[in-house]
């Protein structure tokens, strides 16, 4: 290089720099510039009349001369329309009813509940508030309230609690008549399972006059008749809180499970709400309950066991098996079956005119649509004739 002339070192620079300068490189800032100057140098030789703006339907949100951009396609739903309707109506019905379902913290537990009136009661299960020094509502917008305890009835395992009105807003539920409900009928469980407050689960009513032991005492146990079975999920936690039909109307209590393990295995029980019409009224008012009370002891007859009473195999009933002195039944002198054979007895087939198949029909009847000092009409069997007694109902001993 060193025996070059200098005019050649010139020419011989300038060229190696007109080489670089015309380079198009793969970066992208390299690959705008040229499209930039390609545009420029086009713009340059077109006529005057090209630079005219385009028309207002050729300018979109991209700028001139960019192609409208294709709109999304609509989704279409994978599923027929009834079951988005369903769907809908899943989420219509807990939007509605979840503000008024209440989680309930005792300090050693926890529960549910649900907004019973406009005064601020509100309902739960016995055991959830059982031993409560304190209680502590929160409802589905987060506001934690103090509620004092009104009244609790272990027999049903029901009880009330109440918030001050003016603490917060309410918005009571519905009860349904649980008397009219169907095996196979869609439910719906809203409350607090552990504690995750305002959960909803789904499922059926498996089946329908279930019965479990309310209060023990020393003359026994007492029946919670027709108990609804459900496979909605129910968990610890869920306890006092509503399980309602489509129309978020409250068709029973959550109150227990049978499980081998601490959680839901799809067997969960529920009081009726003809139950809780029955006792809340009574707990708000007075703080206890007074249940109706035959004063008897009896045993279901059906096919199976028919002939062993020496009965026709199409009876049904409730066979008297003992009498309680001085109870309602002894003093209507209703008569129980023989003590060793078992036969002879009044076989109850009716209560003001409804059938009695099951020991469930009876009580079921008494708990719910009757009170005490009222006067009900059985239709006994008796000796093999059809007769009615008068009977009027006395309050239950405690454990009777």
């Amino acid at each position: 290089m060193n025996n070059l002339s200098p005019k050649f070192t010139l020419i011989l620079a300038l060229s190696i720099g007109l080489l670089f300068t015309g380079c198009v490189g793969p970066s992208a800032t390299a690959n705008q510039e040229s499209v930039m100057d390609t545009a420029v140098t086009q713009a340059q030789l077109e006529p005057a009349s090209s630079s005219v703006p385009p028309p207002p339907s050729a300018i979109t949100e991209n700028g001139p001369d960019t192609a409208p951009q294709p709109m999304a396609p609509v989704a279409e739903a994978l599923v027929p329309d009834s079951v988005l309707a369903q769907e809908q109506a899943f989420i219509t019905l807990y939007e509605q009813v979840n503000p008024s379902v209440v989680h309930i913290n005792v300090g050693v537990g926890q529960g549910s509940g649900f907004v019973y009136d406009q005064s601020g009661h509100i309902v739960t299960n016995h055991h959830v508030i059982a031993g409560a020094r304190a209680v502590e509502v929160t409802f589905a917008n987060g506001r934690t309230v103090p509620a004092i305890i009104v009244g609790t009835d272990p027999t049903s395992d029901l009880a009330v609690v109440r918030v001050d009105p003016a603490m917060v807003p309410l918005q009571a539920v519905q009860l349904a008549d649980s008397d009219a409900l169907k095996v196979g009928q869609i439910v719906v469980a809203i409350g607090s399972p552990f504690g995750l407050e305002s959960t909803m689960t789904t499922g059926i009513i498996s089946a329908l006059d279930r019965s479990f032991d309310g209060e023990a005492g020393p003359g026994g146990s007492f029946q919670v008749p027709d108990i609804i079975q459900t496979d909605a999920a129910i968990n610890p936690g869920n306890s006092g809180g509503p399980l309602l039909d489509l129309y978020g109307r409250v068709i029973g209590v959550n109150a227990r499970i049978e499980s081998p393990v601490r959680a839901s295995s799809g067997i969960g029980y529920a009081i009726p709400a003809n139950i809780v019409r029955a006792v809340a009224p009574q707990l708000i008012a007075n703080g206890h309950v007074q249940h109706p009370w035959l004063g008897i002891a009896g045993r279901e007859v059906n096919a199976n066991t028919a002939s062993q009473f020496g009965l026709s195999d199409d009876l049904r009933g409730v066979l008297i098996n003992s009498v309680v002195a001085g109870g309602p039944a002894a003093g209507a002198g209703l008569q129980a079956a023989h003590p060793t054979t078992g036969t002879g007895g009044d076989l109850i087939v009716a209560i003001d005119n409804q059938p009695v198949e099951t020991f469930d029909d009876l009580l079921g009847y008494i708990v719910e649509h009757t009170a005490v000092g009222q006067v009900v009409q059985l239709q006994v069997l008796r000796n093999g004739q059809l007769q009615m007694v008068s009977l009027t109902l006395q309050a239950r001993p405690s454990g009777s």
